[in-house]
């Protein structure tokens, strides 16, 4: 015997409730398959869920769209902190600066700071800017190509960018947190109107049951033995209306 397959997805999920929704419209509620009681508690959720869903795309969208423009921000600050290092390091090399001037930006000849996370960049990008500053006001001369200014504006950018994209990533995950809840009652409500419904074709063949049940939404799927025995079944029969 086939097996009912309740929906995986939300667009399914979405469809499969619309379905009955439309049946409940269609029929009076005396020839309806389900309870008045569950099309009222169909029709109040349904409405939230569809809206929940819409919701949910828009920022996962959103986010999708903004995050290019935020790699590349994040790209261009992490290059231009990086040759403020590199320059950095080359002066000391020649000679031009003392060793212990990287203390101002906080990290030693040893170890030179991982920029790789984004808030790496993050952290490092303030030490550097504050660090530039305080060696340039203990006496130094500023460092160029890049220049701490020139740093800053990309760093300044990314600091934007980080924020933005931090706040859609939160946006995601909140609307993405509502659907999960509401996922859980639209499957119980899908569960007690597909019962409901067979248990009101019950008493008719099995064929004809599934072909009403299947009105209302219900969606069955045979098993691979089954659909090799249904094929072998079909078969069989043309065999016997040739002869």
């Amino acid at each position: 015997m086939p097996y009912r397959r309740l929906p995986n997805t939300d667009q399914a999920r979405l469809r499969t409730l619309q379905t009955a929704i439309m049946m409940g419209q269609k029929k009076e509620t005396e020839e309806l398959a389900f309870s008045s009681k569950s099309l009222n508690r169909l029709r109040t959720f349904y409405t939230g869920f569809e809206t929940t869903i819409i919701h949910h795309k828009l920022a996962r969208k959103q986010q999708e769209k903004s995050s290019s423009t935020y790699l590349d921000t994040v790209r261009k600050a992490r290059l231009y902190l990086s040759h403020f290092i590199q320059v950095l390091n080359f002066s000391i090399q020649r000679g031009d600066m003392k060793p212990n001037v990287r203390e101002f930006y906080g990290f030693s000849e040893k170890k030179s700071p991982s920029l790789i996370l984004d808030s790496e960049v993050l952290e490092w990008g303030k030490k550097i800017i504050e660090g530039e500053h305080q060696r340039i006001n203990h006496g130094g001369n500023p460092l160029y190509n890049p220049s701490i200014a020139v740093v800053k504006v990309k760093f300044d950018q990314f600091i934007d960018a980080y924020h933005f994209q931090k706040t859609l990533q939160n946006n995601t995950a909140r609307w993405t947190g509502k659907v999960a809840e509401l996922r859980k009652e639209a499957d119980e409500i899908i569960l007690d109107i597909w019962n409901e419904v067979e248990e009101s074709f019950s008493n008719l063949p099995d064929d004809v049951k599934r072909e009403k049940s299947t009105e209302y939404g219900l969606v069955y799927v045979y098993r691979p033995m089954e659909r090799i025995k249904a094929k072998e079944s079909t078969f069989s029969r043309s065999d016997v209306y040739q002869d």
